[in-house]
């Protein structure tokens, strides 16, 4: 399926575009696919909870943490919405563009029938309107050999211009990974965590001097069996802050720490307790703490102009 510009694969739970695949939670996809499957008409917030959360007894909150997080996934801006638009007191519409793989080769914006989607021309066949435009054996391997020069003096380029000191990350610079939700079996806080993780993120990023990787490239790495080092080396940042959300009755618990990524040694650890009614304000308030703390470490560990190696 596409969905704008974006390939959908709800089997392997990820959506791909120009050569980016961002694996997607399962149950955003299915937000995602309920979505698609009635383009243009209005979804209400009732339907995508029985459709997403069958069985599951959560709130709306869940929707919109929910939406709010494939919006951030697909690159939608909720005030101008590509893909996503919020229908106030309703739910939302899919307002991008939704098809069949097939239905790209008719143009058509809609599913494109299933005869159509596996015929295929006999192999070695060229249809009679495109056959004037079937190139040359020379012409092929003409352009194969332009394509693979140009390619080689890319390459070529690209290794002269990389810096070698490029791959050593700046100690002021710390990467938030996606919180674990650790409340329940059926992890039906999840869009809890993940709301706090951005609002970190959004937080980490206004201290001075300190360099944040966005939460897109934040969470292409959330789920995936990647060591500390590992994924502090494709981030380029020099720590690491990760965490989880548990839950005891109304109390929700958020349990944050600082990993140094060259080592992996924990060098800040923290846990927060706090009344789970507004949980916008417990977002807030523990990012704002979590913040405050780990730029006081921070400044201990690698002030500006030192190294902590």
């Amino acid at each position: 399926m596409i969905v704008g510009e974006w390939a959908v694969d709800p089997v392997a739970s990820q959506i791909s575009r120009g050569g980016e695949t961002v694996r997607v939670d399962a149950r955003l996809m299915r937000v995602l696919m309920s979505l698609a499957a009635r383009a243009g008409e209005v979804v209400t917030t009732e339907e995508l909870l029985a459709e997403a959360w069958s069985g599951v007894v959560v709130t709306q909150d869940s929707v919109y943490q929910a939406v709010a997080a494939l919006r951030r996934v697909l690159g939608d801006d909720s005030k101008k919405p590509a893909y996503i638009a919020t229908v106030p007191r309703r739910g939302y519409r899919m307002v991008a563009r939704v098809e069949t793989a097939a239905a790209g080769a008719h143009g058509a914006a809609g599913p494109a029938p299933v005869a159509d989607a596996v015929s295929a021309p006999v192999a070695g066949a060229v249809s009679a309107p495109f056959a004037r435009f079937a190139p040359t054996t020379s012409a092929r391997r003409w352009r194969l050999g332009t394509l693979l020069a140009v390619g080689a003096v890319l390459c070529l380029a690209q290794a002269a211009s990389v810096d070698p000191g490029a791959t050593v990350p700046p100690q002021r610079s710390v990467a938030v990974l996606p919180f674990l939700d650790l409340t329940t079996e059926s992890m039906d806080q999840e869009f809890f965590a993940d709301g706090l993780t951005e609002e970190l993120i959004d937080d980490l990023s206004r201290v001075p001097d300190l360099r944040v990787p966005s939460a897109t490239a934040a969470f292409y790495f959330k789920n995936k069996q990647m060591t500390v080092a590992n994924i502090a080396r494709e981030l380029g940042v020099a720590y690491i802050v990760d965490g989880s959300l548990r839950k005891s009755g109304s109390t929700v618990r958020v349990a944050a720490r600082l990993v140094r990524a060259d080592n992996g040694f924990v060098v800040w650890a923290r846990t927060f307790d706090r009344e789970s009614d507004d949980v916008l304000k417990v977002q807030g308030d523990v990012a704002i703490q979590v913040t405050q703390e780990l730029q006081a470490t921070l400044q201990t560990l690698a002030p500006h102009g030192q190294s902590v190696r």
